[in-house]
């Protein structure tokens, strides 16, 4: 499994860190700046990381992280089994509001290729719930709302996190050989 955490990184609280802590095998990509983001750094990490590990990987992304998994799917080769993608935010609009994430918009535009899920919250501050819906049909993921979540994260109440086990658990049982 690679952990494959978002703007900021994910503190160690964070589901993230603790799926981290819990799996072994588990790695977390590493970005050289976690505060300013640069979409073709950022891809080029996660190639890295992908590439060092042996056999299929599992990629778990949140927030800037799916974005990074969805640019670098297009360009990159190696062997995916699945990809759990939570609460990617709209790029303009967090633009917007302050994020320094402009660089990794547009989102990729085509269908990721291997089975995905994107969980969205209804509540998330970065993205609107018909926002998320449509990015999944883009991405070719199934989506899965998670209700009244916000961004996902520590802030909203997210260490750990049994649903995201499940909904990794089905995943995976879904794209078992």
């Amino acid at each position: 499994m690679i952990i494959v955490p978002g703007w900021g990184g994910s503190g160690g609280d964070h589901w993230q860190s603790c799926w981290l802590r819990d799996r072994c095998g588990a790695v977390r990509v590493e970005q050289r700046d976690w505060e300013r983001p640069d979409r073709d750094e950022w891809v080029a990490e996660l190639d890295d990381t992908v590439r060092r590990a042996a056999g299929p990987v599992v990629l778990v992304a949140h927030s800037l992280g799916c974005h990074t998994v969805a640019h670098w799917a297009h360009r990159h080769d190696a062997q995916v089994r699945a990809a759990l993608l939570v609460a990617p935010p709209d790029i303009g609009y967090s633009a917007s509001r302050g994020a320094p994430i402009a660089g990794f918009g547009p989102p990729a535009a085509d269908p990721l290729p291997f089975p995905t899920v994107l969980a969205a919250s209804s509540t998330d501050p970065w993205a609107e719930i018909d926002w998320s819906r449509m990015l999944a049909n883009q991405w070719g993921a199934r989506f899965v709302a998670l209700g009244d979540a916000g961004h996902v994260n520590t802030e909203a109440g997210f260490g750990p996190w049994p649903q995201g086990e499940e909904l990794l658990r089905d995943l995976l049982a879904e794209t078992a050989d």
